[in-house]
């Protein structure tokens, strides 16, 4: 005898009450989840231990983990959402992410605040950062648009880019300031693939969920963009 497997209503299908409340939750989500990363990040710099073995990672294998660990979650979130219900396992898995992409960050932080105008960098990339992140899932939400057909060609982008890096790694070549550029193109593609997921695929109980997978691509994407003004600098 199979199983019972509820029926998702999208939330593109939802009444306007019940959909601006959806995206309440998330994207309320989403902010709680970058002000865990700040706290999780401002602890991580208070203990030595932490800073030093992080920095010990560096050498360009940090951006091979953040990519990894970020197609990994995009596609656990989204295999999360539509498989269980489990609130509990929603919360783990973001709460989880949000401390390993704290750990990531700490030598490109470490990098910016040894810089001479380091502060005014990192705000300068979070207000870039978030205007184009609030930009792009206005543009799937106010639209509907469906941007499911983005996966294979970021799944192609992403590989491609990693290939690059090992390349770099291996060999010792620069990837330069082009090659961020077009990861934050890639991130923003990312972003539109995830807010349309959020709209099309998941129903009003999975808004923590859509937060995880919305809080991976932001946090890509301001990985890139402070990298692009750290090398204007």
């Amino acid at each position: 005898m199979e199983s019972y497997q509820p029926q998702i209503v999208p939330v593109s299908s939802l009444s306007d009450e019940r959909r601006v409340a959806f995206y309440r939750k998330t994207y309320t989500y989403v902010a709680l989840a970058v002000l865990l990363f700040i706290i999780t990040e401002y602890l991580f710099f208070q203990s030595p231990v932490i800073v030093n073995f992080a920095l010990s990672l560096t050498g360009g294998w940090s951006w091979l983990l953040l990519l990894g660990a970020f197609m990994f979650i995009t596609n656990y979130a989204e295999g999360l959402a539509l498989k269980t219900r489990d609130k509990n396992q929603h919360y783990l898995a973001l709460g989880v992410y949000v401390v390993a992409e704290a750990f990531i960050f700490i030598p490109l932080l470490f990098m910016a605040f040894s810089m001479i105008d380091g502060v005014e960098i990192l705000q300068k990339a979070a207000v870039m950062t978030i205007a184009l992140f609030a930009g792009l899932s206005a543009v799937v939400i106010l639209t509907k648009k469906d941007f499911s057909f983005l996966r294979s060609i970021l799944a192609i982008g992403f590989f491609l880019a990693i290939g690059l890096m090992v390349g770099g790694l291996l060999f010792g070549f620069d990837l330069g300031l082009w090659f961020s550029v077009a990861m934050v193109a890639l991130a923003a593609g990312s972003i539109l693939y995830t807010t349309s997921n959020m709209v099309h695929k998941y129903d009003e109980e999975q808004y923590v969920a859509a937060a995880l997978g919305l809080f991976a691509s932001l946090m890509l994407l301001f990985w890139y963009i402070l990298r692009i003004f750290m090398s204007r600098d």
